[in-house]
């Protein structure tokens, strides 16, 4: 028999319509028992988060933009569904400070999705952080923000969940921030990507199809093109030093291809903790929702004697130097790490549009940390001000140098 709605945990969806908003409703959806959705959000698709709303009845509702939360808004009413849409400018903020909201999924790609997760964690929720961007561009606002209003953020990213599972119990949403249980570094598994064998004369000619298409994981558009890059795996560097509390140079990465283990803790005892499991983003999200407990997230378990045998190989920086970028970046400080997620979404956005080379993704992100030097920041809006000004400049920077239409 299904609880009362009162008796179940209240949980927001940003990012409804996305790969980890739509894993997300699948494991809610199987349990049923113990979670209810509170509200979802989207940027534009307004069909699926109609569906979605009619579906799981959601308290309140938001889109990015006036147009398509009016379109929504239409749509619902004419269907007697009783969600009320938000049409707000801070809408996502409204329902991240919610007293009905307990849980928080913060699934909004880019830095798009900053400011509602810092609302969150000033309202104590329990965050589960899907949105690496917020923590690569304001590690130490938003950890500040999670120590005051007293939230506890869970990561969802595959590796960081998994470093999550493996540390001590006491690490575990520690607000301090301190690594402590004889903890000596971690380390990030990698794919490689669709291009890890490449060589490099073959990386200029790269399709967008090409980049799209993951090995392993299913994934949204551009986390897909940033995993091609190692991006990816930089910017998970500089969050697993802010999440964690730990040194860029106590942060390993190793590639992986079969991704079966996720990431692993390593000890002052010599032992090695791994997470193990398959490439399925719903394990991790279940993890985050229902920590300390288990519950069903639907996902198959490993089968050892067929899985084979697994490799390892170091990273080729050369081949792949965002990597490195990003590890400079967490070396600046200073906002520096901001610059190159801003950099990064701009060189993405104008490879995926058809006007650069894949190898200018890093070019474009290689110069704006090389010749744009913020002061550090103080506040969100110092976050927004780096942001918008170093997209300009990467604009310009392609508009003068590196397009290549």
């Amino acid at each position: 028999m299904e609880a009362s709605a009162a008796a179940r945990e209240n949980v927001a969806v940003f990012g409804s319509t996305g790969s980890i908003g739509t894993s997300t409703l699948d494991v809610l959806d199987r349990n049923k028992e113990r979670y209810a959705v509170a509200a979802l959000t989207a940027n534009t698709n307004v069909e699926l988060i109609f569906q979605q709303c009619l579906k799981f009845k959601p308290a309140m509702a938001a889109m990015a933009s006036v147009e398509a939360g009016a379109e929504l808004a239409l749509r619902l009413k004419h269907a007697g569904c009783k969600t009320q849409v938000l049409k707000s400018p801070d809408a996502l903020s409204q329902i991240a400070a919610d007293r009905s909201v307990q849980t928080v999924m913060a699934a909004i790609v880019g830095f798009a999705g900053l400011q509602s997760t810092i609302t969150a964690a000033m309202h104590g929720k329990r965050i589960l952080l899907a949105n690496k961007e917020a923590m690569v561009v304001a590690g130490e606002i938003l950890n500040q923000a999670a120590r005051t209003g007293d939230a506890c953020i869970i990561p969802v990213d595959s590796e960081h969940n998994a470093i999550f599972q493996c540390l001590p119990e006491s690490n575990r949403c520690d607000t301090a921030k301190t690594l402590h249980g004889g903890v000596t570094s971690l380390v990030l598994t990698a794919s490689g990507g669709p291009f890890r064998e490449y060589a490099a004369d073959q990386m200029q000619s790269i399709t967008l199809e090409e980049a799209l298409s993951h090995p392993n994981w299913e994934m949204g558009r551009k986390v897909t093109i940033d995993s091609a890059t190692l991006m990816n795996k930089g910017l998970e560097v500089i969050e697993a030093s802010y999440l964690f509390g730990i040194e860029e140079s106590m942060i390993e990465v190793v590639v992986h291809p079969e991704s079966t283990i996720h990431s692993m803790v390593r000890y002052v005892d010599g032992s090695v903790l791994a997470q193990l499991g398959q490439p399925d983003m719903r394990t991790p999200i279940a993890n985050a929702l229902a920590w300390p407990d288990r519950i069903d997230a639907g996902v198959a378990p490993l089968d050892f004697v067929s899985l084979g045998s697994l490799h390892f190989a170091a990273p080729d920086v050369d081949r792949f130097p965002c990597l490195a970028l990003a590890r400079r970046a967490l070396r600046q400080g200073n906002g520096a790490t901001g610059v190159l997620n801003a950099a990064n979404e701009v060189s993405v956005e104008q490879f995926v549009n058809g006007r650069i080379h894949f190898t200018d993704i890093a070019r474009v992100n290689a110069h704006a940390l090389d010749n744009f030097s913020p002061t550090a920041p103080q506040n969100v809006d110092d976050l927004f001000s780096i942001d918008q000004l170093t997209r300009q400049f990467a604009l310009e920077y392609i508009d003068r140098e590196v397009s290549v239409i």
